[in-house]
């Protein structure tokens, strides 16, 4: 255990300025998003920008592609969720049965996927890993860009995997990172939940009221 202690330890010191920037940009896209803020997504951009550069070398490659994967999901999102600007922005909802089959595809086919392309065009020593946290982490973020309470559910999903995989990696501060994305991820989840119950709520309540109660 104390050989472990230190050996995080030495991590942490050995962590330089660029990943302490890609760690704290993470910290807070996923405290912006769990406020369900849509400044989440040009906060995570910057911080994934980053994150390619290092998981590159730390031949993560499944890694790298999902954050290429997860610039363009954010790209869409942000539009997702703002659209037109006369148009009242995306509510945070359950995912239906045709959105969790598209989940579960991604999911799937994309493990499978990423899984043949680490094997076949890259040197990775953890491909059935490192494919299995990146499409699980597909399926989350096109669940938020769809703005579903889901999506913290898969996302978890990919952290608990994710964790132990980074630091076998040595990333030691992305490993830290990721368990604090995992709790966070949790309260999320709950908020939206709470969101969500409240605005049916207030739903149910307007239906009961008269036409000329609804305008007092």
């Amino acid at each position: 255990m104390q050989s472990w202690i230190h050996l995080f330890i030495d991590q942490v010191k050995a962590t330089t300025l660029v990943e302490w920037l890609a760690v704290i940009l993470g910290v807070a896209e996923v405290f912006l998003a769990k406020a369900n803020k849509v400044w989440l997504y040009p906060t995570g951009i910057a911080s994934t920008l980053i994150s390619i550069y290092l998981l590159l070398h730390a031949t993560l490659y499944a890694e790298c592609l999902l954050s290429v994967y997860y610039v363009v999901m954010s790209i869409y999102g942000w539009y997702y969720w703002v659209k037109k600007r006369n148009q009242p922005p995306v509510k945070a909802t359950y995912a239906n049965r045709q959105e969790w089959l598209t989940t579960l595809l991604i999911v799937f086919a994309g493990w499978g996927l990423l899984y043949l392309i680490l094997v076949k065009f890259t040197p990775s020593t953890v491909p059935v890993w490192d494919a299995w946290v990146s499409s699980t982490a597909w399926a989350g973020m096109w669940l938020l860009a769809r703005r579903k309470i889901e999506n913290w559910v898969l996302l978890n999903i990919s952290n608990i995997f994710a964790i132990p995989l980074l630091y076998h990696k040595h990333l030691v501060m992305f490993a830290v990172l990721t368990l604090i994305l995992f709790v966070v991820a949790i309260f999320g989840y709950l908020e939206w939940r709470r969101i969500i119950n409240r605005e049916k709520q207030d739903l149910d309540i307007s239906k009961t009221l008269p036409s000329g109660g609804r305008g007092a």
